[in-house]
């Protein structure tokens, strides 16, 4: 029976290469001379934005979103934080949304059953598997998703025939 899954994940190796870069652009840049502004990723794949001020953090996060694009990783897996400011430096957390929630992921399978395709969806830990007797229905449950706005990158893998 064909079946694929349905994940959200970010290639965290990829995500390394466009910090690296957004922090060789930022080390560069003629406004940012002199100020120590930069981008890390601590253990639980979050990033720390600091800088001396707040718009510097916004002029940052576009950089980091044009980097991010260019490598092919969607910038809806980053969740912003909110501005810190402590003392002479300004720090802001972003969340990289790895996998998909059980809410999400209810009201993917309630799309999917409201479609009447005649596939089924379960949800596996923080995936979907999707199951079908025809390959042309799990490609029309693939166009559904992919018009429906989420607001979460789909990938999907694990196709078997």
């Amino acid at each position: 029976m064909p079946s694929f899954d349905i994940v959200s994940e970010v290639d965290m190796h990829e995500l390394n290469n466009a910090l690296d870069q957004a922090n060789r652009e930022v080390g560069t840049r003629f406004d940012f001379k002199g100020i120590d502004a930069s981008f890390s990723l601590n253990s639980e794949s979050n990033i720390i934005v600091s800088a001396e001020a707040d718009f510097q953090i916004q002029q940052m996060m576009e950089i980091l979103k044009s980097k991010l694009v260019k490598r092919a990783i969607d910038i809806k897996s980053l969740i912003q934080g909110d501005v810190q400011m402590t003392g002479q430096k300004a720090t802001m957390e972003v969340n990289v949304q790895q996998g998909i929630e059980s809410d999400l992921a209810r009201k993917i399978v309630k799309t999917v059953k409201e479609a009447k395709l005649k596939v089924q969806t379960a949800i596996q830990g923080e995936k979907l598997r999707v199951t079908g007797k025809k390959r042309d229905d799990l490609q029309q449950v693939m166009a559904l998703l992919k018009d429906a706005n989420l607001g979460i990158p789909l990938q999907y893998d694990n196709f078997r025939d």
